[in-house]
């Protein structure tokens, strides 16, 4: 089945969990529900091996399980962006291990390196491009530290789609947009509560946690953005907002904790975090989520998307 593949770069980008057991194993089988419900709301580009799927916490074995299962999950009902990253050969190991499960595209973590320089970042992306035989690039962008001239480098590799800028600099973005091609899709890395001012600076589409506890309200977002309802769509974050303000807590460590307490409270156990990230939520955090599902009644919504 053929992808519109700039359709969904433009659209939601959903960054699924990586579910564990009670050993601490992952168990991918437990996203059947999440998988399926978000697919069934609408989310237009699911996201296996991101940073809300814990990719610095899995073995490089464990993530190309990840992509392999999850593009069996999916069973091309949407196209499947596969993360990568980490030290050069293992990033390459999980590119071609993407592509062999069917992944539609690949999603570059950065670098992590402390000696990162733009030129050897790029020889970095092409070897993983080469690696996965050709596969489309989304560059995933978590500082803008090398500049529009060095994220244009970036940008002007072959098979290079897209950007997904997770840094609260809009008037950087408008300057990296200025010295890129035209042709390349710039995407919001910050979730539903910067895609307003990103969109207003010529960004479309937005990652998402909260696709994996509420993707109906991240379709609805994306809705209103993308008819130019700022109104509307600063309305319905509005509802949300409490869920990634837990998400932001602990500099960003209770992340990935929000939304694994919240899949708990639902009914979908996805298992705990692996350190670094905390675990499990504080009681003030605990008590603030708790608040945020009953406001919004996600556990019927979530009984009536089954």
């Amino acid at each position: 089945m053929a992808h519109d593949l700039e359709k969904a770069l433009t659209g939601i980008s959903g960054i699924l969990v990586t579910p564990f057991d009670e050993a601490g194993e992952i168990a991918p089988q437990k996203l059947v529900p999440v998988i399926d419900r978000a697919v069934n709301a609408g989310v237009h580009f699911p996201v296996v091996n991101g940073n809300t799927g814990e990719f610095y916490a899995l073995t490089t074995d464990e993530a190309c399980t990840m992509v392999r299962e999850v593009a069996g999950m999916l069973d091309q009902r949407a196209p499947l962006l596969a993360g990568v990253g980490r030290g050069l050969r293992d990033a390459c190991a999980l590119a071609r291990a993407s592509a062999d499960a069917g992944a539609d595209a690949l999603m570059i973590h950065q670098p992590p390196d402390p000696f990162v320089s733009p030129r050897g970042t790029v020889d970095y992306v092409r070897a993983v491009r080469d690696a996965s035989g050709g596969l489309p690039i989304m560059l995933y962008l978590r500082n803008d530290a090398m500049g529009p001239e060095g994220i244009a480098r970036l940008c002007e590799i072959e098979g290079v789609k897209g950007v997904k800028w997770a840094t609260p600099h809009p008037l950087n973005l408008a300057a990296a947009m200025d010295a890129c091609p035209d042709d390349i899709v710039w995407v919001c890395g910050l979730a539903e509560v910067w895609a307003p001012p990103l969109y207003a600076v010529g960004a479309r589409g937005f990652t998402s946690g909260l696709i994996n506890v509420w993707p109906e309200r991240s379709v609805a977002i994306h809705a209103a953005l993308d008819a130019g309802d700022y109104t509307k769509a600063n309305r319905l974050i509005k509802d949300m907002r409490m869920f990634e303000d837990i998400r932001a807590q602990e500099q960003n460590g209770t992340n990935v904790t929000g939304v694994k307490a919240a899949l708990m409270a639902i009914g979908q156990d996805c298992g705990p975090t692996r350190a670094p990230s905390a675990w499990p939520l504080t009681e003030p955090q605990k008590k603030a989520l708790d608040t945020f599902i009953a406001d919004n009644d996600l556990i019927n919504l979530k009984e009536a998307a089954v």
